[in-house]
């Protein structure tokens, strides 16, 4: 039952997700992803990160710079159905939260006639804190299921009607997760319809959670035990790690189309364990022990993305990802039990409504390859929809500010168990999330 509780609060970690994109990455670097959402054959500034061979198709030599703070908030429910909880219809509703009260990204680019030097810094994967202030139902149920065997004699004892009664339980867990990403790499102009890029990322890993179980006997039978203190667990970590991320992209530029392609090569990413605080370091907690690795590769993704100017105050653009999840090393290989990668399609819409103020929207469609083996109440995903809008207003002819908010719905996923948690009883787990996005930028020429 100790291991039980150590694997809820070490994998929470991994349930620090993502605000937009794969399982793994962040996609939202960029204000103007937000408004318009397909960005990856963008000829702007923002192509740094979303389709950095398209520099070379920028308009004039000089340093460009571009500012951007965005502000996300989700939350992660899980409906839980067991026989031993008591609540009406044994259903239990968890709630965790994950805030990211500012996530910053800075991007820049220096063009000189044919060649376009560029670097980015941003936060690459996660970028929050969650926090379950009333644990977990896979840690919950077995506790439960273990303290009806227990606790049978005292049960019977003092009369009680069940072993519920008899005891409290206080738990909680917090985790935050932030990928720092320093990207940097050259563009080359080859003619006037192509230009290749060439760069790289460099990826450090920055976690740590705390989490901590009480378990003890009502004050009303403390009588009975020599000791009211079932359980008493309390942990303590944070998480390092880094890897270098290859790049490789190219822009084709013909008339008023546009298409840029974008390959990120898979990044071997190990996180070490320092430990604070280990309630069992000999034991169920070895595994845990300080300086221990836990594989976390972030995943290759390809980018494939057409842009259109449909009038000159109207521009259009489809794209499409592909993450390669099933090759990337995940702790406990839980990789293997996806069905495949995860699928992303996208659409965006951006029209001049006057000579300084663009509007624009998109879309972008989340298949994750899910499969129960991989889902967890530490660490679950959901297909998704998301949309976004917003505006870029010129403030003078060499600065730009763009504002946006986006948000996500998510479908349900229902994970039912003929062994809940591994126990001789079914139940079932309903996972569902949401996310919303706030975002403010500024874009400057020099």
């Amino acid at each position: 039952m100790r291991k039980v509780f150590l694997m809820s609060a070490l994998s929470l970690i991994v349930s620090v997700s993502t605000f937009a994109g794969g399982l793994l990455t962040n996609t939202n670097q960029h204000v103007s992803f937000l408004r318009m959402i397909a960005r990856g054959a963008s000829v702007d500034i923002d192509g740094v990160y979303y389709n950095p061979a398209g520099l070379g198709f920028l308009p004039t030599d000089g340093l460009y710079l571009s500012l951007n703070g965005q502000s996300a908030y989700q939350t992660r429910v899980i409906d839980a159905t067991f026989p031993l909880f008591p609540e009406e219809g044994h259903t239990r509703n968890y709630k965790g939260t994950a805030s990211a009260p500012f996530i910053p990204s800075v991007q820049a680019a220096y063009k000189n006639g044919n060649w376009v030097f560029s670097g980015s810094f941003a936060v690459g994967g996660g970028g929050g804190k969650a926090s379950f202030d009333t644990g977990l139902p896979m840690f919950d149920s077995k506790v439960m299921a273990g303290m009806a065997q227990q606790l049978q004699p005292l049960v019977a004892a003092t009369g009680a009607n069940a072993a519920t009664d008899l005891y409290t339980i206080a738990s909680a867990m917090e985790g935050r997760q932030f990928i720092y990403a320093a990207q940097f790499g050259i563009t080359y102009k080859v003619n006037d319809w192509l230009s290749v890029f060439g760069g790289g990322r460099m990826n450090y890993f920055s976690g740590g959670y705390t989490g901590y179980l009480t378990a003890n006997i009502k004050d009303q039978y403390k009588g009975y035990v020599s000791n009211p203190t079932l359980y008493s667990l309390e942990l303590d970590l944070d998480q390092t790690g880094w890897g270098l991320t290859p790049i490789i992209g190219a822009d084709v530029k013909l008339g008023k189309w546009n298409m840029g392609l974008k390959y990120e090569f898979m990044t071997s990413l190990n996180i070490e364990n320092q430990t604070k605080k280990n309630s069992d370091p000999d034991g169920a907690l070895a595994a845990y022990k300080n300086g221990v690795n836990t594989p976390n590769d972030i995943p290759a993704l390809l980018t494939a993305a057409v842009g259109y100017e449909i009038l000159p105050t109207l521009r259009a653009s489809v794209e499409y990802h592909f993450f390669d999840d099933k090759q990337a090393g995940m702790a406990g290989d839980k990789q293997e039990a996806l069905k495949g990668g995860t699928n992303e399609y996208l659409m965006g819409i951006e029209w001049d409504v006057h000579d300084r103020v663009s509007i624009s929207g998109g879309y972008q469609r989340t298949d994750y390859a899910l499969a129960d083996g991989f889902q967890s109440d530490t660490s679950f995903s959901c297909d998704s929809y998301s949309l976004g809008f917003g505006a870029g207003i010129k403030l003078s002819s060499k600065l730009k500010l763009n504002v946006a908010y986006f948000w996500t719905t998510y479908s349900d996923y229902t994970k039912k168990m003929d062994n809940y948690n591994g126990l001789p009883l079914g139940g079932t787990d309903v996972y569902s999330r949401t996310n919303k996005v706030f975002g403010l930028g500024v874009d400057y020429k020099f």
